[in-house]
């Protein structure tokens, strides 16, 4: 009795408890990661000075590269350089070269989730070549270039060379509508471009001066230099936007369907049909039938 006892409630526990679990239904776990993933950071950057330019010494028999790229920063990761001079060595007979001079020269590169940009400025610059220790290629007061890409607007690319501006020891004044030609009897040329500036719909480029260099003191080919020079270079592409979560559409509702002229069913109707007790009384009534026609034989027979 006491085992009985004792085993009823285990079993009606354990129907209780499968019984709860299958009315709970799955169990999806609290930690499910539900992130999406994020947009991604734009890129900038910005250059102060790039150089390409052919050296030939005496005569081209030996040519030196002055291949320089000053103060040359990118983004994503925010950068920003400051400097005032560039050198090159092994090309002025061995001694040190300073292709830029200048008072301010400032590159910036910031790219976040929603901005990048890049910005150079240039203050009182003076750039030289081999050959022309004393003359400048081109000197400037000032040189600005900006690019910058925002999300949801169009990008914009600036540059600007405000002020005056010496090429080969000539003051000239810039066109934006075209190149400018410096040629200077026995020194060499000079051609400027003012301001490029391109934009898509993703990206801008902003250079604020690109100089095509070709020089030959008195044409002694002592130092011949050929090649260009760019001053103030920023570019940028918009940042990627995160993807927005879309909720699912709502479910359509089951069409309640039914057969042309159908009617629908009445729940008022009384019940003409059988039960589910019908096979019972009729098995009983057949059992009482042959019980009283077994009673009526046996009764006869005692008779005869």
């Amino acid at each position: 009795m006491n085992g009985h006892n004792f085993r009823m409630p285990a079993r009606r526990c354990a129907t209780v408890a499968a019984a709860t679990v299958l009315a709970a239904g799955p169990v999806t776990p609290a930690f499910a990661d539900s992130a999406h993933p994020a947009g991604g950071h734009g890129r900038a950057s910005a250059t102060v000075l790039r150089t390409g330019l052919d050296v030939s010494l005496l005569n081209r028999t030996v040519n030196v590269p002055l291949t320089v790229t000053l103060n040359e920063v990118r983004a994503p990761r925010s950068a920003e350089r400051t400097a005032l001079s560039a050198r090159l060595d092994g090309v002025n007979g061995g001694k040190p070269f300073s292709v830029l001079r200048a008072d301010v020269a400032k590159a910036d590169a910031t790219a976040t989730a929603s901005r990048s940009e890049g910005t150079v400025r240039l203050a009182r610059a003076r750039v030289h070549v081999p050959g022309l220790p004393l003359l400048s290629v081109i000197e400037v007061d000032q040189v600005t270039a900006r690019a910058t890409c925002e999300a949801g607007r169009a990008p914009v690319a600036v540059a600007d060379v405000p002020g005056a501006v010496t090429v080969l020891g000539k003051k000239v004044t810039l066109s934006a509508g075209g190149p400018t030609r410096v040629r200077v009897p026995g020194v060499g040329e000079v051609r400027l471009d003012l301001s490029r500036r391109t934009t898509t719909s993703r990206t801008a480029a902003a250079t604020a001066l690109q100089l095509t260099v070709s020089v030959n003191p008195l044409k002694l080919n002592v130092a011949e230099v050929e090649g260009t020079l760019t001053l103030a270079d920023a570019t940028c592409e918009t940042p990627t936007p995160a993807p927005t979560p879309t909720a699912p559409a709502p479910a359509a509702p089951t069409p309640d369907v039914r057969p042309q002229g159908a009617r629908a069913a009445r729940t008022d109707l009384a019940e003409t049909g059988g039960s589910s007790l019908t096979p019972y009384l009729a098995g009983g009534s057949a059992v009482l039938l042959t019980a009283g026609g077994a009673a009526v034989a046996a009764a006869r027979r005692r008779r005869d």
